[in-house]
């Protein structure tokens, strides 16, 4: 009785000293993601006013109101193409719909920039439509008018490509989950199919609808290579001019929390409007409703509503590429770009495994111990997301340059002695603000997985005299297998496409196909940037067709 007493006693402490330790790591995750929001208040804070001042007064008021009407266009456009092709391939049949509810989600692999690049090429004064039109016509550069693809609506078409399938998918999703039920009592109570769905469906899928459209939005908030390479002035490309033209970090932090203000609204607002309403599925699962068949015109419509972003999302832009790639002069094989593929495949494996570690141990931690605490942690590690990879590498380089130089003077003041800068301007810190930027996504993909494992089996291990950590690592761990490598291949691919942390926070001589893809379009040297552009879209291709097969499971 006595040994059992002192079993009992010891895989007591065990599992306090295992939770205590996974509370420590925890705190100490969701501590670093809030580090370069804080040094973006204090920042703000404590710098002169000056800057800002005549910003206001000029430039300020367009900041605000370009990023209004992005973030307002790519709302509404992904909504738009997200949901309608969500419906349609959902609920109704036509030729090719099993083709397209795949390829839909194809142009998330494109990072918006990347596209930007390719529509240039193609649209531009020199590129081959215009030159066309002119050859045609005999027209002269000021004989015609064309829509001009450098402007805030362009680049609103081009986050609305690549944005659209976050919609689409939860949409999809949604819409599959939905009971017939609701549906078919609205049709047999006189409502044509329209209506039934906008007043039915839709109202039942928002919750879904609107996270998607939220992530399109914070996507937007938070990019820079496509507004910057358009000359669209906005929140992000306003922080990057106060920082590195204007020099003065005061006036950058505080246009970043301006914007990270901005971004936290649109969180809340979301939030609580959805709090408003709440629908509950009254049917069976099983109870699907049948298809609509389309047919003739109808079918055509269908087909093209769902076939068009698929081409001009996808299809057109790797055919550009694979062309602009072929009249360059960069080899991809040179020393030079695998130098380019290690540092970019260095940085994302490196990253990738950090953000995936931190995610399942903040998300193992709610489980093993719910609460106020634990839940905090989660949400501190979540704000990152809605944060521009600008802003978090700003937010870090202030602190730890201040600590470098700090420790040297010290160092020099007391053993003569010049440490130089120890953590600015190493991998190591651009890898933590990847993490802290992509933490919510490893996340989420988590504690999807971890929601299909039961409480018993914890209970069980427990009982069987393990630890949290070993619960974890024999239970949690191989069950979790396949969310652990779809977290891990997500913050992979996002850290191949992040541009603005990398340019920041890259050691001297450290460059990446994202850095290289960029440097040439702004020389405009657009056929030397469709080479790395490919290569970061055939990775990104890896998630997308990950997602294809679990779309094409349904």
């Amino acid at each position: 009785m006595a040994d059992i007493e002192y079993s009992e006693d010891g895989s007591r402490h065990r599992h306090a000293r295992g939770t205590r330790l996974l509370g420590f790591l925890s705190y100490g995750i969701a501590a670093a993601c809030l580090l370069p929001m804080l040094a973006v208040v204090l920042a703000a804070l404590t710098g002169g006013t000056d800057t800002v001042t005549h910003l206001a007064g000029t430039v300020l008021p367009r900041y605000l109101g370009t990023t209004v009407l992005l973030v307002a266009l790519v709302a509404v456009g992904t909504f738009c193409l997200g949901v309608g092709a969500a419906w349609l391939v959902t609920m109704t049949r036509f030729p090719g719909v099993r083709l397209l509810e795949v390829a839909l989600v194809l142009p998330l692999a494109f990072p918006a920039y990347v596209l930007a690049y390719a529509y240039t090429f193609i649209l531009d004064h020199p590129g081959i439509v215009q030159t066309t039109l002119r050859q045609v016509t005999g027209w002269g550069p000021r004989d015609y008018w064309f829509p001009e693809i450098r402007s805030t609506e362009g680049a609103a078409i081009m986050l609305i490509l690549v944005l659209y399938p976050y919609v689409y998918l939860l949409a999809r999703a949604a819409f599959l989950q939905q009971s017939a039920a609701a549906f078919l009592a609205a049709r047999a109570l006189g409502s044509s199919p329209w209506r039934a769905f906008y007043r039915v469906s839709l109202p039942m899928a928002r919750p879904a609808i609107a996270g998607g459209v939220l992530l399109a939005v914070m996507e937007t908030i938070a990019d820079f290579g496509t507004v910057s390479y358009f000359g669209v002035q906005t929140f992000a490309t306003g922080i990057y001019t106060s920082w590195f033209s204007m020099g003065d970090r005061a006036a950058a932090a505080q246009l970043a929390l301006c914007l990270l203000g901005f971004a936290l609204l649109l969180a809340v607002s979301e939030r609580m409007q959805r709090g408003k309403s709440k629908f509950y599925q009254t049917g069976q699962r099983q109870t699907a409703r049948p298809a609509t068949q389309l047919k003739g015109g109808k079918a055509l419509f269908a087909f093209l509503l769902c076939a068009v972003p698929v081409f001009f999302g996808f299809l057109l832009p790797v055919l550009v590429l694979v062309e602009m790639g072929l009249e360059s002069e960069q080899d991809l094989l040179s020393r030079r770009y695998l130098g380019f593929i290690r540092n970019s495949l260095t940085l994302a494996g490196a990253a990738a495994i950090l953000t995936v570690a931190a995610a399942t141990c903040i998300g193992f931690y709610k489980r093993v111990k719910p609460g106020r605490q634990s839940a905090s942690a989660a949400y501190l590690a979540r704000l990152g997301y809605a944060v521009p990879g600008g802003v978090i590498a700003v937010g870090l380089m202030v602190p730890f340059a201040a600590f470098d130089n700090a420790l040297d003077a010290w160092m020099r003041a007391t053993f003569d002695i010049s440490t130089g800068l120890l953590v600015t301007g190493t991998i190591w810190l651009l890898v933590a603000a990847y993490m802290v930027r992509f933490l919510a996504a490893a996340l989420s993909a988590y504690e999807g997985g971890q929601s299909m494992v039961h409480s018993n089996m914890d209970a069980a291990a427990r009982s069987l005299g393990q630890s949290p950590l070993g619960t974890l690592r024999r239970v949690h761990l191989p069950l979790l297998t396949p969310s652990l490598l779809t977290a891990l291949l997500i913050v992979f691919v996002d850290v191949m496409k992040e541009l603005p942390a990398t340019l920041i926070m890259r050691p001297f001589n450290f460059d990446t196909l994202a850095v290289q893809a960029y440097r040439l379009a702004s020389d405009e040297r657009l056929e030397g940037a469709a080479v790395p552009s490919l290569v970061i879209v055939a990775v990104g291709l890896l998630p997308v067709i990950l997602i294809c097969r679990q779309v094409g499971r349904r």
